[in-house]
């Protein structure tokens, strides 16, 4: 008898789907409720304060200069309480991007290309490489994806 892949294809096939569909839930549940602490206290009254500082020194000095992280460290607990609300920060966990979940990358990563497109600058991996200790296999995965998507 001559064995026929044809089934146990179908049946892969059809597992991918249902475990991207997973994925895929999540991601939409993640898209909706991304960055919702923001418009309640103590985030709203420190946004509204520093936003346009850090945007400001974002544009002028660059991403990750000495006068963005002091805009970062001004923003105090009320950032401190972002990041401990949103694991897509790698300020939320412990051990960093090393303790988040592809599907909190995923997040992070757009993200931090809608912080690029909002300040009207690049989407500096480089910087955020340095910034949370990214390790070359998942910097060179990201610029990929960037390339992929036409960022």
């Amino acid at each position: 008898m001559t064995y026929d892949s044809t089934d146990d294809t179908k049946a892969h096939i059809y597992m991918v789907r249902e475990f991207i569909e997973e994925a895929r839930a999540l991601l939409m549940f993640r898209q909706m409720a991304h960055d919702a602490s923001k418009f309640e206290d103590p985030e709203k009254k420190m946004y509204d304060e520093w936003k346009p500082k850090i945007r400001y020194a974002e544009k002028a000095y660059g991403y990750g200069s000495k006068e963005y992280e002091d805009c970062l460290n001004g923003m105090g607990e009320a950032l401190r309480h972002h990041f401990e609300t949103n694991r897509h920060h790698p300020e939320h966990f412990e051990n960093g991007i090393n303790g988040m979940t592809l599907i909190d990358l995923i997040e992070m990563f757009c993200d931090w290309k809608a912080a690029s497109v909002q300040y009207g600058t690049r989407l500096n991996l480089e910087a955020n490489k340095k910034r949370f200790g990214m390790s070359d296999q998942l910097f060179e995965i990201f610029q990929n994806t960037v390339t992929e998507l036409n960022w």
